[in-house]
């Protein structure tokens, strides 16, 4: 597999080639980049979880069987982690092996599902050691993780995923003793660099779809309801770089919201354990879908159309939706 154009040896960190992906670390002023690419015919199946990592309680044992289910039939080619991936303070130490397999690797067991796990922290996992996730030694334990960064693109040619570190953002978190911010204080000059690095890859990017992926909410009609600094800051860049879709976790549930005034959608997969909250905000934009209860999404991705589906701890199909592009324009 050839690196991408403009990439030198002495640009490479690190490369770790795993069931035919390239991870990569970029100059600086660059996101990390990983290469996955898309089935023969140019397809693409990704299952997206959220909110999950509480050692098999809450029904998180019954998602991960039925994304195994659902992971066989469509030949998922990776799985996008939204955040909060180990409860309630994330792991302690990048020695803290045991939580992670009892969260992690003792949970997600089906054949279909021993493939790429991309990876974006939840403020949980901000509570505890918030760079152990990115650990080499982490990584060793299972060969699935995969977080190079904290923000990061999957480049699979059709699609970019752009993952971004969207805890920092939120300015309340800065008031709580608790959280890590190491290699991230001072926090202006971190969101700059990270939304400056954000715009330049989206702006750069020929993919069909340009996705975001992101543990915050920006537009939501659960308990959490619409992240106001994300509103602010980062909503801003996805609009002027053309993004897609924005998916996030967070919330505790599954919805499809879509903007009022762009082409953007907002999808949110947070039922990965704990939900059923039973509270909802009122946001400005349009409401398609919501379900206040544990599951997962699927996306099947080509260069015309997108399609999701929305899948409850039966696996039952809750709702599903489609989306087209020209194959003239990207």
């Amino acid at each position: 597999m050839m690196m991408r154009c403009g990439w030198s040896v002495a640009a490479v960190v690190a490369v770790v080639v795993m069931v035919g992906v390239m991870v990569a670390s970029p100059v600086a002023g660059e996101l990390a980049r990983v290469e996955h690419p898309t089935k023969e015919d140019g397809s693409l199946a990704v299952l997206v979880v959220g909110d999950w990592g509480r050692k098999g309680q809450y029904n998180q044992t019954l998602v991960a069987t039925q994304m195994g289910v659902i992971g066989e039939e469509l030949a998922a080619d990776f799985i996008l982690s939204t955040g909060d991936n180990f409860y309630n303070d994330g792991l302690t130490g990048d020695n803290d092996t045991a939580s992670f397999q009892e969260s992690f690797t003792n949970i997600y067991t089906a054949d279909s599902l021993q493939k790429p796990w991309y990876i974006v922290l939840g403020n949980h996992d901000y509570t505890g050691d918030a760079l152990a996730q990115q650990s080499p030694a982490i990584r060793a334990v299972d060969s699935r993780w995969t977080s190079i960064n904290k923000s990061f693109i999957v480049d699979s040619d059709i699609a970019e995923f752009f993952l971004v570190d969207t805890v920092p953002f939120v300015q309340k978190y800065w008031n709580e003793s608790k959280f890590d911010w190491r290699q991230v204080a001072p926090r202006d000059t971190y969101l700059s660099t990270l939304l400056t690095d954000l715009g330049d890859a989206m702006s750069q990017s020929n993919a069909t779809w340009k996705i975001v992926v992101g543990h915050h909410t920006i537009s939501s009609g659960c308990e959490h309801g619409n992240t106001t600094d994300l509103v602010a800051m980062l909503l801003p860049v996805l609009k002027t770089y053309g993004a897609d879709m924005y998916i996030n976790g967070h919330d505790h549930c599954l919805q499809r919201i879509t903007s009022i005034d762009s082409p953007l959608e907002f999808i949110t997969s947070g039922g990965g354990s704990r939900a059923w909250a039973g509270k909802f905000k009122q946001t400005s934009d349009k409401l398609e879908f919501i379900y206040d209860g544990q599951g997962f999404l699927s996306m099947q991705l080509t260069m015309a159309e997108a399609s999701f589906a929305f899948y409850d701890v039966t696996g039952a199909v809750l709702y599903s939706w489609q989306l087209t592009k020209s194959t003239s324009t990207n």
